[in-house]
Protein backbone atom coordinates (compact mmCIF):
# COMPACT_ATOMS: atom_id res chain seq x y z
CA UNK A 1 0.00 0.00 0.00
CA UNK A 2 1.31 3.43 -0.94
CA UNK A 3 1.53 6.23 1.64
CA UNK A 4 2.61 9.74 0.66
CA UNK A 5 4.36 12.02 3.15
CA UNK A 6 4.34 15.49 1.63
CA UNK A 7 4.59 19.06 2.82
CA UNK A 8 5.13 20.10 6.41
CA UNK A 9 5.09 17.55 9.24
CA UNK A 10 2.52 18.92 11.70
CA UNK A 11 0.60 17.97 14.87
CA UNK A 12 -2.85 16.47 14.44
CA UNK A 13 -4.66 19.59 15.68
CA UNK A 14 -2.97 21.75 13.02
CA UNK A 15 -4.30 19.63 10.17
CA UNK A 16 -7.61 21.39 9.58
CA UNK A 17 -5.89 24.76 9.37
CA UNK A 18 -3.40 23.56 6.76
CA UNK A 19 -6.21 21.88 4.82
CA UNK A 20 -8.28 25.08 4.97
CA UNK A 21 -5.50 27.01 3.25
CA UNK A 22 -4.85 24.18 0.80
CA UNK A 23 -1.32 23.65 2.11
CA UNK A 24 0.31 20.24 1.80
CA UNK A 25 0.98 18.67 5.17
CA UNK A 26 1.24 15.33 6.93
CA UNK A 27 0.08 14.64 10.49
CA UNK A 28 0.47 11.46 12.55
CA UNK A 29 -3.25 10.71 12.19
CA UNK A 30 -2.84 10.61 8.38
CA UNK A 31 -0.30 7.83 8.69
CA UNK A 32 -2.18 5.93 11.39
CA UNK A 33 -5.34 5.95 9.26
CA UNK A 34 -3.37 4.69 6.26
CA UNK A 35 -1.80 1.91 8.33
CA UNK A 36 -5.22 0.82 9.55
CA UNK A 37 -6.37 0.49 5.93
CA UNK A 38 -3.27 -1.45 4.90
CA UNK A 39 -4.31 -4.74 6.48
CA UNK A 40 -1.32 -7.02 6.05
CA UNK A 41 0.05 -5.31 2.95
CA UNK A 42 3.63 -3.99 2.91
CA UNK A 43 3.84 -0.20 3.10
CA UNK A 44 5.55 1.88 0.41
CA UNK A 45 6.15 5.30 1.94
CA UNK A 46 7.02 8.08 -0.53
CA UNK A 47 8.60 11.15 1.08
CA UNK A 48 8.90 14.69 -0.23
CA UNK A 49 8.99 16.96 2.80
CA UNK A 50 11.17 19.69 4.23
CA UNK A 51 10.33 18.50 7.74
CA UNK A 52 8.41 20.21 10.50
CA UNK A 53 7.43 19.57 14.09
CA UNK A 54 9.80 16.98 15.50
CA UNK A 55 7.38 15.36 17.96
CA UNK A 56 4.97 14.60 15.12
CA UNK A 57 7.84 13.24 13.06
CA UNK A 58 8.78 10.95 15.93
CA UNK A 59 5.20 9.66 16.24
CA UNK A 60 5.12 8.87 12.50
CA UNK A 61 8.55 7.22 12.63
CA UNK A 62 7.49 5.06 15.56
CA UNK A 63 4.20 4.02 13.92
CA UNK A 64 6.07 2.87 10.82
CA UNK A 65 8.75 1.06 12.81
CA UNK A 66 6.05 -0.80 14.74
CA UNK A 67 4.41 -2.07 11.54
CA UNK A 68 5.26 -5.76 11.19
CA UNK A 69 4.42 -6.44 7.55
CA UNK A 70 7.22 -4.62 5.79
CA UNK A 71 8.01 -0.94 5.29
CA UNK A 72 9.86 0.49 2.30
CA UNK A 73 10.63 4.21 2.29
CA UNK A 74 11.47 6.28 -0.78
CA UNK A 75 12.85 9.81 -0.87
CA UNK A 76 11.58 11.20 -4.15
CA UNK A 77 12.29 14.91 -3.62
CA UNK A 78 13.64 16.00 -0.27
CA UNK A 79 13.67 14.49 3.20
CA UNK A 80 14.87 17.20 5.55
CA UNK A 81 14.86 17.51 9.31
CA UNK A 82 11.89 15.57 10.77
CA UNK A 83 11.22 14.00 7.37
CA UNK A 84 14.73 12.52 7.32
CA UNK A 85 13.91 10.80 10.61
CA UNK A 86 10.76 9.29 9.07
CA UNK A 87 12.85 8.03 6.15
CA UNK A 88 14.87 5.92 8.60
CA UNK A 89 11.78 3.85 9.44
CA UNK A 90 12.08 1.41 6.55
CA UNK A 91 14.21 -0.04 3.80
CA UNK A 92 15.22 3.20 2.11
CA UNK A 93 15.80 3.99 -1.55
CA UNK A 94 16.49 7.53 -2.72
CA UNK A 95 15.84 8.99 -6.14
CA UNK A 96 19.16 9.85 -7.83
CA UNK A 97 17.99 13.49 -7.90
CA UNK A 98 16.75 13.64 -4.29
CA UNK A 99 18.32 15.17 -1.19
CA UNK A 100 18.40 14.39 2.53
CA UNK A 101 19.23 17.00 5.16
CA UNK A 102 19.94 16.48 8.84
CA UNK A 103 20.44 19.23 11.39
CA UNK A 104 19.96 20.16 15.03
CA UNK A 105 16.54 20.68 16.56
CA UNK A 106 15.60 24.34 16.92
CA UNK A 107 13.11 26.19 19.08
CA UNK A 108 12.18 29.61 20.48
CA UNK A 109 12.42 30.75 24.06
CA UNK A 110 11.80 33.93 26.06
CA UNK A 111 13.15 34.56 29.54
CA UNK A 112 16.26 35.10 31.62
CA UNK A 113 19.53 33.15 31.50
CA UNK A 114 18.02 30.30 33.52
CA UNK A 115 15.28 29.84 30.94
CA UNK A 116 17.86 29.92 28.15
CA UNK A 117 20.03 27.34 29.91
CA UNK A 118 16.98 25.14 30.40
CA UNK A 119 15.98 25.48 26.76
CA UNK A 120 19.52 24.60 25.69
CA UNK A 121 19.40 21.37 27.68
CA UNK A 122 16.01 20.51 26.19
CA UNK A 123 17.39 21.01 22.68
CA UNK A 124 20.44 18.84 23.40
CA UNK A 125 18.18 16.07 24.68
CA UNK A 126 16.00 16.40 21.59
CA UNK A 127 19.09 16.18 19.39
CA UNK A 128 20.07 12.93 21.10
CA UNK A 129 16.64 11.46 20.47
CA UNK A 130 16.80 12.37 16.77
CA UNK A 131 20.34 11.04 16.44
CA UNK A 132 19.08 7.66 17.68
CA UNK A 133 17.16 7.16 14.43
CA UNK A 134 20.30 7.72 12.34
CA UNK A 135 22.35 5.49 14.64
CA UNK A 136 19.87 2.61 14.45
CA UNK A 137 19.64 2.84 10.68
CA UNK A 138 23.31 3.20 9.80
CA UNK A 139 25.27 1.80 12.71
CA UNK A 140 27.22 5.05 13.07
CA UNK A 141 28.04 6.22 16.57
CA UNK A 142 25.94 8.80 18.39
CA UNK A 143 28.94 11.14 18.30
CA UNK A 144 29.13 10.83 14.51
CA UNK A 145 25.40 11.41 14.12
CA UNK A 146 25.47 14.50 16.36
CA UNK A 147 28.47 15.90 14.49
CA UNK A 148 26.61 15.45 11.21
CA UNK A 149 23.62 17.29 12.67
CA UNK A 150 25.82 20.10 14.05
CA UNK A 151 27.09 20.84 10.55
CA UNK A 152 23.58 20.84 8.94
CA UNK A 153 24.59 18.12 6.49
CA UNK A 154 23.06 17.81 3.01
CA UNK A 155 23.31 14.38 1.41
CA UNK A 156 22.66 13.23 -2.12
CA UNK A 157 21.60 9.64 -2.73
CA UNK A 158 25.15 8.38 -3.29
CA UNK A 159 26.46 9.91 -0.06
CA UNK A 160 23.47 8.68 1.95
CA UNK A 161 24.16 5.13 0.73
CA UNK A 162 27.84 5.54 1.56
CA UNK A 163 26.91 6.49 5.14
CA UNK A 164 24.38 3.61 5.27
CA UNK A 165 21.52 6.01 5.93
CA UNK A 166 19.99 4.78 2.67
CA UNK A 167 19.98 1.26 1.27
CA UNK A 168 20.17 2.09 -2.40
CA UNK A 169 19.30 4.37 -5.30
CA UNK A 170 15.99 4.18 -7.14
CA UNK A 171 16.06 3.01 -10.78
CA UNK A 172 19.27 1.09 -10.18
CA UNK A 173 18.54 -2.33 -11.67
CA UNK A 174 20.86 -3.94 -9.17
CA UNK A 175 18.65 -2.77 -6.29
CA UNK A 176 15.54 -4.76 -5.46
CA UNK A 177 13.53 -4.49 -2.26
CA UNK A 178 12.11 -7.72 -0.90
CA UNK A 179 9.03 -7.90 1.27
CA UNK A 180 8.94 -11.63 1.94
CA UNK A 181 10.18 -14.03 4.59
CA UNK A 182 13.46 -15.72 3.79
CA UNK A 183 15.43 -15.58 0.55
CA UNK A 184 12.71 -16.75 -1.83
CA UNK A 185 13.02 -14.05 -4.49
CA UNK A 186 15.49 -14.89 -7.24
CA UNK A 187 18.13 -12.29 -8.18
CA UNK A 188 17.22 -10.10 -11.17
CA UNK A 189 20.31 -11.15 -13.13
CA UNK A 190 19.38 -14.81 -12.76
CA UNK A 191 15.77 -14.12 -13.77
CA UNK A 192 16.99 -12.49 -16.98
CA UNK A 193 19.31 -15.40 -17.74
CA UNK A 194 16.54 -17.95 -17.25
CA UNK A 195 14.20 -15.93 -19.48
CA UNK A 196 16.81 -16.15 -22.22
CA UNK A 197 17.01 -19.91 -21.83
CA UNK A 198 13.23 -20.34 -21.91
CA UNK A 199 12.87 -18.07 -24.97
CA UNK A 200 15.29 -20.12 -27.00
CA UNK A 201 14.19 -23.57 -25.84
CA UNK A 202 12.31 -24.31 -29.06
CA UNK A 203 15.54 -23.78 -31.00
CA UNK A 204 17.68 -26.10 -28.93
CA UNK A 205 17.85 -29.81 -28.32
CA UNK A 206 16.09 -30.93 -25.09
CA UNK A 207 19.31 -32.41 -23.70
CA UNK A 208 21.18 -29.14 -24.13
CA UNK A 209 18.33 -27.17 -22.57
CA UNK A 210 18.29 -29.48 -19.54
CA UNK A 211 22.04 -28.96 -19.06
CA UNK A 212 21.62 -25.16 -19.20
CA UNK A 213 18.81 -25.23 -16.64
CA UNK A 214 20.90 -27.36 -14.31
CA UNK A 215 23.80 -24.94 -14.70
CA UNK A 216 21.51 -22.03 -13.72
CA UNK A 217 20.41 -23.97 -10.63
CA UNK A 218 24.07 -24.39 -9.68
CA UNK A 219 24.64 -20.67 -10.20
CA UNK A 220 21.73 -19.91 -7.87
CA UNK A 221 23.13 -22.17 -5.16
CA UNK A 222 26.50 -20.42 -5.47
CA UNK A 223 24.84 -17.02 -5.09
CA UNK A 224 23.17 -18.22 -1.89
CA UNK A 225 26.42 -19.72 -0.58
CA UNK A 226 24.98 -23.23 -0.51
CA UNK A 227 27.70 -24.74 -2.71
CA UNK A 228 31.22 -24.00 -3.91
Amino acid sequence: MRIDIKGTIIPNDYKEVYDYFGMESTAPKDIKEAIEKAGNEPLDVYIDSGGGEIHSGSVIYTALREYKNGVNTYVVGIAASAASVIAMAGKLLMSPTSLMMVHNVSSFAVGDYREMDKQGEILKTANNSIAAAYVQKSGMSEKEALAMMDKETWLDAKKAVELKLADGVMFDEQQQLVASYGNSLLPTTLINQIKGVIKSQSERAPQRLALEVEQQKINLLKLRGETK
